[in-house]
């Protein structure tokens, strides 16, 4: 497994269920959202022009995803919205495909261009570490089975303000492939999840 091979696996329209501790407050909030993930090659001409945004040469990137997400949480203000999309360029390390940087046109906590820093684990998770201006975002995402996957994060503000988070995301199926998998919406409904 490589950071390209990961991306590719998650590719696909998902739905998640998330839970968001607000540490100081010491409350919970839980929410969910749709999300749909399509891969790119390192050809596509959105690849290039983040990579050139970057200041990274395009030839170094091994391809991406394009990513867009619709959600909402139960603290919402009216007409607050948790919809977006983004590119991921991939630039692997030259010697070390399970790890390098992971350029986006536009990060989730703050909507400026962002580069992480990612890596493969011993158990084939994805873990990333994204610093912005004013929090840093450490997230380790890992596949419970094909169309299983889960995610945890933990944002450190400059303040004191911590958030941690754990998401269950469920590949969505076409009719024909829900009448040959087990039902998986259960496992979106289910307590143990939204009160982790």
């Amino acid at each position: 497994m490589d950071g390209l091979t990961f991306f590719q696996n998650s590719a696909g329209k998902w739905r998640s269920q998330r839970t968001t501790h607000h540490l100081p407050f010491r409350r919970a909030e839980s929410g969910g959202s749709e999300i749909r993930v399509e891969s790119l090659d390192k050809n596509n001409p959105k690849i290039k022009e983040i990579c050139e945004m970057h200041k990274f040469d395009p030839e170094n990137s091994v391809g991406g995803s394009y990513v867009a997400w619709d959600g909402s949480m139960a603290w919402d203000k009216e007409n607050e919205s948790h919809k977006g999309e983004t590119v991921f360029a991939l630039i692997p390390e030259p010697n070390n495909p399970r790890e390098g940087k992971l350029l986006r046109e536009r990060g989730y906590a703050e909507i400026v261009p962002v580069a992480g820093e990612y890596y493969l684990d011993h158990d084939d998770a994805l873990v990333l570490t994204t610093e912005y201006e004013t929090m840093t975002i450490h997230e380790r995402f890992w596949f419970v089975s094909d169309d299983v996957r889960l995610r945890t994060s933990t944002v450190q503000r400059f303040g004191g303000f911590n958030t941690a988070t754990f998401c269950i995301e469920v590949r969505e199926k076409s009719e024909d492939e829900k009448t040959t998998q087990p039902n998986l919406d259960s496992l979106l409904d289910s307590p143990a999840i939204t009160g982790w």
